[in-house]
């Protein structure tokens, strides 16, 4: 083996064994894991230099800042905000204007050059996506109308920090230019941004249903072909002189218009956190510790900005647009930390050289300090709403107290089915014809077609996200016709555990002993039943043999 691939390989395994150890840290305390990722980078490089940054390093934490961005895309269904558009449209809008305006003047009173104000600005406007649909969902709060809001609202900055990766790269290398020719630039990097989408979105309608429709009858190839997807967009981004991060982002936004786009985006969370954690790691083997004494006075002014004004500017949109006084704190907390996309933006400024380093590690500093402060904060939302309610801390902001309108209801007292061959379709009508809430799941769409009125959802319930979504706790009863041994048991398993009765087909008499030691309630035999019945009928005229 070559000493370069060797030292990668060393490099990679420092990386995954320290952040998988400070995960395993974060979790005991509750601290995000994107801040636990960066603090392994900073004990890796600036305190052990056991890790130095090489180029191989930066291209896989390149590839993970497509795969973020590609994920990012696969949430923009316009089904799943259309009817929130106008919200994301005018909170988005207003918050970031404000938000960036407030952060520029900030950094100019600092100190900052007009360039630098302008990254600070964009690192504080920006929130999290990932931390806060992590903490939400912890929560079990997203079905409720401020999850929803923060969904649309953080996608709306998405789009805008997708511009800002657009301008960033119109201004190429960094070298310097001339006027006209950054113009020129700007107008190709937006005229090619334009061309994508068009071509993308006229994709996702007419090119991509079809064949991901076939795919979908078997995961592994989905998974694949997603990929594949992904991989041609983002070459055709860099023909059009686009960055990798834009192409990746726009393919996620095709597939997210199709009917799949929710389970490849379990599928392919797993790949995106492994690409992540590496990107933040050597985010952090990047960060200088000389440079914190100099910066954290900065850093506690931006991280003060972030963790109160920013979400008073949401709060008082939010509430000037008549939302009720808890919709609106809730989601204003939900907002009160730095984006893992500021750390993209921070990191493609260093590289055209418009920043410095320092630059850089003011950014991950603030961003670290925001997003601890801010989990503990949304983890703890509710009885920080009841203590300023009743001391009055609200009533400025003219919010109104009546409670908003939940448009989502949440999974409870339903009947789950999973599997929909021959006897799940079966099962499904049979049910919903009594009048029962049904759910039905299978990976395959084809399968889920002409269900109605059950629900259904696309989704494999070995995995514990869809176990999650649809409310395996809260079922009256959960039915598998599933003919795989592991994912029954393994069902069964979770239905024993949750305290929740569940039928599963016993397709084979070597699986109906396993099942009764999981306590499954109720046992689908069709076949054996009728061997069992063939057999009675033997014995009765006196032709079988004991």
């Amino acid at each position: 083996m070559h000493a370069p691939d060797l030292q990668l390989l060393l490099n990679l395994g420092f990386i995954v064994i320290t952040a998988a150890a400070f995960a395993f840290l974060g979790k005991l305390i509750r601290m995000p894991s994107i801040v636990g990722y960066v603090l392994a980078g900073i004990l890796l490089g600036p305190v052990l230099h056991l890790v130095e940054i090489d180029e191989s390093l930066t291209t896989i934490s390149e590839l993970g800042i497509a795969l973020l961005l590609f994920l990012v895309g696969l949430e923009l269904s316009l089904e799943k905000v259309k009817d929130l558009g106008r919200v994301a449209l005018i909170l988005g809008g207003l918050q970031v204007l404000f938000t960036a305006l407030g952060g520029f003047i900030l950094a100019q009173l600092m100190g900052f050059t007009a360039i630098e104000a302008v990254f600070l600005a964009a690192t504080a406007t920006f929130s999290s996506t990932v931390v806060v649909i992590k903490l939400l969902d912890q929560k079990g709060a997203m079905n409720r109308l401020y999850a929803r809001i923060s969904v649309a609202l953080f996608l709306a900055q998405d789009i805008i920090v997708i511009a800002g990766l657009t301008i960033l790269s119109g201004f190429g290398t960094g070298e310097p230019i001339a006027l006209s020719q950054l113009i020129g630039n700007l107008l190709q990097a937006f005229g090619g941004m334009a061309c994508m989408l068009v071509v993308v979105l006229v994709a996702a309608k007419y090119l991509l249903p079809k064949p991901f429709a076939w795919a979908a009858r078997s995961p592994d190839t989905v998974f694949i072909w997603a990929l594949c997807w992904c991989f041609i967009v983002v070459l055709l981004a860099h023909q059009l002189h686009l960055s990798v991060e834009i192409g990746a982002f726009l393919a996620g936004i095709a597939i997210a218009q199709l009917p799949i786009h929710e389970d490849l985006h379990r599928r392919l969370h797993p790949l995106m956190t492994f690409f992540i954690a590496v990107f933040l790691v050597t985010l952090g083997i990047k960060m200088e510790l000389g440079d914190i004494a100099s910066i954290w006075p900065a850093a506690l002014g931006f991280s003060s900005f972030v963790l109160l004004i920013k979400p008073i500017i949401v709060f008082t949109i939010l509430a000037r647009m008549r939302f009720s006084q808890y919709t609106a704190f809730q989601t204003a907390v939900a907002t009160g930390q730095v984006s893992e996309f500021a750390f993209i933006l921070l990191a493609l400024g260093a590289s055209t050289g418009l920043i410095e380093g320092s630059i850089v590690s003011l950014g991950g500093l603030v961003g670290m300090t925001t997003i601890a402060v801010s989990s503990y904060l949304i983890i703890h939302s509710e009885p920080l709403y009841k203590f300023a309610n009743q001391h009055g801390l609200l009533k400025p902001f003219g919010a109104k107290q009546q409670a908003d309108p939940e448009t989502l209801s949440h999974r409870e007292g339903h009947i789950i089915v999973i599997g929909m061959n021959a006897l799940g379709r079966e099962i499904v009508q049979q049910l919903s014809l009594r009048g029962k809430r049904v759910l039905a799941i299978d990976t395959d769409p084809r399968k889920l077609e002409g269900l109605s009125p059950a629900d259904t959802l696309i989704g494999n319930v070995e995995y514990q996200s869809v176990v999650e979504e649809i409310g395996l706790r809260h079922a009256q009863l959960v039915v598998s016709a599933l003919q795989i041994e592991d994912a029954n048991h393994l069902l069964a398993y979770r239905c024993r555990s949750a305290g929740v009765r569940c039928a599963i087909h016993a397709f084979d008499l070597s699986v109906v002993e396993d099942l009764i030691d999981l306590d499954t309630a109720y046992l689908l035999m069709p076949a054996i039943d009728g061997v069992v019945e063939q057999r009675e009928l033997m014995k009765k005229e006196g032709i079988f043999l004991q």
